[in-house]
């Protein structure tokens, strides 16, 4: 098994898409990744790898309509102890713990604000093989419509710990942290920004974020937010051709929380 993720770490991403082979198609392209098809027993699940290293997962859409859309997994150390205390901390269970391929044991779940995320107990799978390098995840981060609510919840549901910075323009962030390692991110979602449901979201890092967006929307993606700087690095918003919501940032190599 690979390395070994922390509870309430971030271990794996996968992608839930109306058209797998499009997918394939604009995230080869985009970051150089090549896929894998699991065969029949799988369900149509695909490996996506970046230099033959395990970095997503892919996937038909099943989830009754929200379309295709990113989902993040977090470590955990028993799949059931985690479906427990998301009930009981005003969570939904959206499929129950389940065994896949002794690979390991996954659940998906929604927050009591509507966000959905999954949890991945590793036996023979670990997660990512690569990451924090160009063409793989770097960072996952919730928008909230009640970012205290959401401290609690996934404080008690986790175990991690939570730790607001201050960054650009007076705002406050809110790291969430696996033995004092910060591991993903939280924020409230701002008004002005317009409707918007509560969403866990995933960075993908790319070695120049303008040619990256550039080369997104040359391949069929659409604009949710062009590249701008942020301490953590310069970052954009898109939408990819089935409709999924990612992010691309060249990482600011001086930045440290």
């Amino acid at each position: 098994m690979a390395a070994k993720y922390e509870q309430g770490t971030p271990s794996w991403v996968d992608l839930g898409s109306t058209d797998v082979d499009g997918s394939v198609a604009f995230y080869g392209r985009l970051f150089g990744w090549t896929d894998e098809d699991l065969g029949p027993d799988a369900g149509g699940y695909r490996m996506f790898r970046k230099d033959g290293r395990q970095v997503a997962g892919l996937g038909p859409a099943t989830d009754g309509g929200r379309g295709s859309s990113w989902a993040t997994y977090f470590a955990a150390n028993d799949a059931d102890d985690i479906m427990a205390k998301v009930a009981e901390h005003g969570g939904a269970v959206i499929v129950p713990p389940m065994d896949v391929m002794g690979q390991g044991r996954m659940a998906v779940f929604t927050d009591p604000e509507g966000a959905f995320f999954s949890a991945w107990q590793p036996l023979a799978f670990a997660g990512f093989e690569l990451a924090n390098e160009p063409g793989s995840v770097t960072w996952n981060e919730l928008m909230t419509s009640d970012i205290d609510a959401a401290k609690v919840f996934y404080r008690e549901v986790f175990g991690v710990s939570m730790r607001d910075v201050s960054m650009a323009e007076g705002m406050t962030y809110t790291l969430l942290e696996a033995e004092g390692r910060p591991v993903a991110g939280a924020m409230p979602i701002d008004a002005a920004w317009g409707p918007m449901p509560s969403h866990w979201s995933v960075y993908f890092a790319v070695d120049d974020c303008d040619a990256a967006y550039a080369k997104a929307l040359e391949l069929g993606a659409t604009k949710v937010m062009p590249p701008e700087d942020s301490p953590a690095g310069r970052f954009a918003i898109l939408k990819d051709p089935q409709g999924a919501t990612f992010s691309v940032i060249k990482n600011n190599p001086d930045f440290s929380i």
